[in-house]
């Protein structure tokens, strides 16, 4: 039995705080070929997520919120939004799902911000996701700049 309570969060939101990367996960499925990977994510303004999508093999992706505030992004083959969702628990927007081949990215809007990750497997890191290319790369000069553009846009 797998308990998610209120100390893993905490614990898994430190270790985020810690990463270069401002995020964490920590999976709960078997392995890279298990066919529904689970995983916690944690992760703190502000780590830049590089818009990406699922396809070949195609993947649905859920996020569900566990705690803080997220921003879940679609984007159309250009890099123009097409929609934003807020994850926020106390506005009832709890869960989503990405289909496949829908460029996305989630940002964290909230320190101490966590979710529940589920997406078709199995994991293979040659092709489990495309990154866009009219995004800049994690860690590039311009990741951050990006994100507070998107930021803006969204309203926040």
């Amino acid at each position: 039995m797998i308990v998610i309570d209120e100390k893993v969060l905490n614990e898994l939101s430190a270790r985020a705080k810690a990463s270069s990367r401002q995020r964490m996960n920590l999976n709960y499925h078997c392995g890279d070929s298990d066919v529904l990977q689970r995983m916690l994510n944690a992760m703190e303004p502000p780590t830049y997520v590089r818009p990406h999508k699922h396809e070949n093999p195609d993947k649905r992706e859920v996020f569900v919120i566990l705690k803080g505030r997220f921003a879940v992004i679609i984007f159309d083959d250009n890099g123009q939004i097409e929609a934003c969702n807020f994850l926020d628990r106390d506005k009832g927007n709890y869960a989503i799902e990405i289909p496949p081949k829908k460029w996305h990215m989630i940002i964290s809007l909230e320190e101490n911000s966590v979710y529940y990750e589920l997406k078709d497997g199995p994991y293979n890191v040659l092709n489990d996701k495309q990154f866009a290319e009219w995004a800049p790369e994690e860690g590039s000069e311009n990741a951050i700049e990006y994100l507070e553009r998107i930021k803006k846009i969204i309203g926040n």
